[in-house]
């Protein structure tokens, strides 16, 4: 999720894993799902997302919407630069809760939400919700992982606010950073809702390095 605030330390509130700068933050408070389901036309159409984490940059790395394509190479739809970790060093440690990136496997897209309201301290406007996953050594869980960016539920950019990090405010390649959640910028996760709803909404993303 994509929210850092400069008051609360981090330790006490809930990880929701996403948008961090690697100074102290906050997660998005967002128990809820997104609302909309991504079922039937994502199945007829075969499409699915695909994030190649970036060993050497991991808010350089890239995620890709693609199409199935039986008996033939799967077609890239759209590429978007993005990011997942914070930066810091346990950002590339898959089980390192509220810090490491995304851990590397197959996942179900729960739902999709163009105006998702996750509350004070919480992510907002366009979300793709996926699954928990249960990292590498067996025992920790990454929780409430989104696909998402930095923006109020109706889509628009806060104020800016000199010498202040706002976290509904695209500000600059640092705002890649995260909990573990996949950060787009605003314009990129504006143009994939834009292709999904034209190709078919994804309905698994699959988390490479």
């Amino acid at each position: 999720m994509g929210i850092r605030h400069r008051i609360a330390p981090l330790a006490a509130v809930l990880a929701l894993a996403g948008g961090l700068t690697a100074t102290a933050a906050t997660p998005a408070l967002a128990a809820q799902p997104a609302s909309g389901k991504t079922t039937g036309t994502a199945a007829a159409d075969g499409t699915y997302l695909y994030f190649n984490k970036n060993q050497s940059n991991p808010h350089n790395s890239r995620l890709y919407l693609m199409q199935s394509v039986p008996d033939a190479k799967d077609t890239v739809l759209a590429k978007y630069r993005a990011g997942s970790g914070d930066g810091g060093p346990h950002g590339k440690d898959e089980c390192a809760t509220s810090q490491g990136w995304l851990p590397n496997g197959s996942y179900q897209v729960l739902a999709h939400d163009a105006h998702y309201n996750g509350g004070d301290q919480g992510i907002n406007g366009k979300v793709i919700h996926v699954e928990d996953k249960l990292c590498e050594n067996g025992r920790t869980t990454r929780a409430e992982l989104f696909v998402h960016s930095e923006m109020w539920p109706e889509g628009s950019q806060a104020s800016p606010e000199p010498g202040k990090d706002n976290p509904y405010r695209w500000e600059g390649s640092d705002d890649y950073r995260s909990l573990g959640c996949i950060k787009l910028n605003p314009t990129d996760i504006n143009n994939l809702f834009s292709k999904a709803e034209r190709y078919g909404w994804p309905e698994k993303l699959k988390v490479v390095s």
